[in-house]
């Protein structure tokens, strides 16, 4: 149900294409002041709070069918526009999606019809994290895409760094790529170079270079006017910072929510990319206690989701972390038994997990990777988050409304320190790192 009491003017709608990604979108929010709400999905009966400034909607639309992520991101659009969204925002992840049937493109393709908007920025620049643009070309850590560990990625190997052939062939939209050196531009010479772009047709997108701080901010002051804009979580500081200034808000301090809480906690680690790979380790060394999920014996009936549960009980005054990662050659050499459904398997063993362990008492849960995290929350029937203090960039501790004794971390599988893990458990429990 709609709030019609809130008194913000300017609400930022957000739309992510996974729940970490939302995550991580909301947390940037936060930082810049804006006091942000994170939703699983549209939950058309919620009460939105009166001093809600940005709104996150979660979907799975990353790796959805494309017709159906369509559907969902226009929905999610139209359902933050009746909440009294002034501008909207279609989050993806900083390493974008390099597969020609991926759905950047007709989501943003259809969004811009629906908008009747000519035209949009691809921002997937996350500086802070090392993902950045740079001549038209996205790099991490110093690395084109295509030739980072990214290439390895076992839904989405990444086979091009520049952001204009990715989006190319996946919409049926041309890009334009805009240098650093002309970020420096006024107004009117934007106009100018917008309208030298008119060849390209009724819609079509503009890739602004975005390597630090400076370039997020130029990026705003250039295309923040327009009613949609899309890209990783990178450009939504600067975006809400501005917005907060437009409405006279820039004092008011930031949201802080306490993290503490003292319950038994647990990781659950469904990623496979290799910083969540490090993550583990670095835990293992520091001498926390692991299991291994093996994606054949859960197949076979040999391992099941009461024999993690048994092991995590037996050691309820140990945190433990509980992980179905491995090396890309082994997972690849799993998947082989077929990726969908090995992928449905953990998903459900460690959402049946999360949710009994809370049943029993666990009161923090640190999920690491995106259809993981989303396919845990899912389970645990959490519809809507606070955003608290981040664990990492782009990474908070969030606290669902339906349960406040409940801290949850939900990181994307490349994001986060070595020592992650330790962090998220030690500051959910109120320890200093």
């Amino acid at each position: 149900m709609k709030d019609k009491t809130r008194k913000k003017g300017q609400v930022l709608g957000c739309v992510a294409d996974d729940f970490t990604g939302a995550s991580d979108a909301a947390s940037f929010l936060q930082k810049a002041g804006m006091h942000t709400l994170l939703i699983n999905e549209v939950q058309k009966d919620i009460l939105i709070p009166e001093d809600t400034d940005a709104i996150v909607i979660a979907l799975k639309s990353r790796t959805q069918e494309t017709r159906a992520a369509v559907h969902d991101t226009l929905g999610a659009m139209e359902w933050l526009k009746d909440q009294g969204a002034t501008k909207l925002y279609f989050k993806y992840c900083s390493t974008f999606d390099s597969t020609r049937e991926g759905n950047i493109g007709p989501v943003a393709d259809a969004i811009l019809a629906y908008l009747e908007q000519p035209y949009t920025v691809l921002c997937p620049s996350l500086p802070v994290n090392g993902r950045v643009v740079k001549e038209g070309r996205l790099y991490v850590k110093g690395e084109p895409l295509d030739e980072s560990p990214m290439r390895n990625h076992p839904l989405t190997p990444m086979w091009d760094s520049r952001i204009k052939n990715l989006i190319e062939a996946q919409s049926a939209y041309q890009a334009a790529e805009l240098f650093r050196d002309r970020l420096e531009i006024g107004k009117g010479e934007l106009k100018e170079w917008l309208d030298g772009q008119s060849p390209m047709g009724e819609h079509f997108y503009v890739i602004p270079d975005y390597v630090d701080e400076q370039d997020g901010e130029n990026i705003v002051r250039l295309f923040g006017g327009l009613t949609f804009l899309t890209g990783g979580s990178g450009l939504l500081e600067p975006l809400a910072l501005s917005m907060r200034r437009e409405a006279g808000d820039e004092k008011r301090a930031s949201l802080i929510q306490r993290a503490k809480n003292l319950r038994p906690g647990v990781v659950l680690a469904g990623s496979c990319s290799v910083a969540t790979l490090a993550q583990i380790r670095d835990y293992q060394k520091r001498g926390g206690v692991s299991l291994q999920i093996d994606p054949m014996a859960l197949l076979k009936g040999e391992q099941t989701a009461e024999d993690i549960l048994d092991f995590i009980l037996q050691r309820s005054d140990q945190e433990i972390l509980i992980y179905s990662s491995d090396e890309a050659d082994k997972v690849r050499e799993v998947q082989k038994s077929g990726r969908a459904r090995i992928a449905k398997a953990i998903e459900e063993t460690l959402s049946r997990v999360a949710t009994e362990l809370v049943r029993q008492g666990y009161g923090r849960i640190v999920v690491a990777g995106g259809e993981t995290s989303g396919a845990v929350t899912k389970a645990l029937g959490f519809a809507a988050f606070e955003i608290g203090p981040s664990v990492a960039p782009g990474v908070p501790v969030m606290t669902p409304l339906e349960n406040r004794e409940i801290r949850l971390v939900l990181k994307s599988g490349n994001f986060g320190q070595e020592d992650f893990f330790t962090r998220a458990l030690c500051m959910t429990k109120g320890e200093k790192l």
